[in-house]
């Protein structure tokens, strides 16, 4: 299910004329190989690049250092210290003109986790394992 408004699609194809920054984040490091392998083409050809970050923390960290950077985040909900939904309200909170779209991603579907992605301000609502397929398709609905 997609949070993503058509209005909110026009917006950020509007600032994202160059390389689209995404900053993953999950406790799990394997995922930036993962990502990696997955989107291999799109990062040889220039269209997307990603930046990892393996913990609520470090993505504060990151975000700091990228300055309104980063076009979409993709976060794990449970992690280890500051939790996704933890760094959900961050990003809402900190990062207004222009926020960036984040996508919220957990090994567990249940309704609690999905309503309160919502209710924090989640664009989107992403179940392990990951469809690929799904998300390069939601990539280039945002990049075109």
């Amino acid at each position: 299910m997609s949070y993503l408004s058509n209005k909110r699609i026009n917006q950020l194809r509007t600032r994202n004329t160059y390389t689209m920054k995404i900053l993953v984040v999950d406790d799990e490091q394997d995922v930036k190989i993962l990502f990696q392998q997955r989107f291999r083409k799109e990062i040889r050809n220039g269209d997307l690049q990603f930046v990892f970050a393996f913990s609520g923390e470090a993505a504060v960290d990151m975000l700091k250092d990228l300055e309104h950077e980063a076009v979409l985040i993709l976060s794990d909900i449970n992690m280890p210290g500051m939790s996704g939904l933890d760094l959900l309200k961050f990003i809402k909170k900190e990062y207004v003109k222009p926020p960036p779209v984040v996508m919220m991603i957990t090994a567990y579907g249940d309704e609690e986790n999905r309503s309160n992605s919502k209710r924090l301000g989640a664009d989107d609502f992403l179940t392990k394992p990951l469809d690929f397929k799904s998300l390069k398709n939601k990539l280039k609905d945002i990049a075109l």
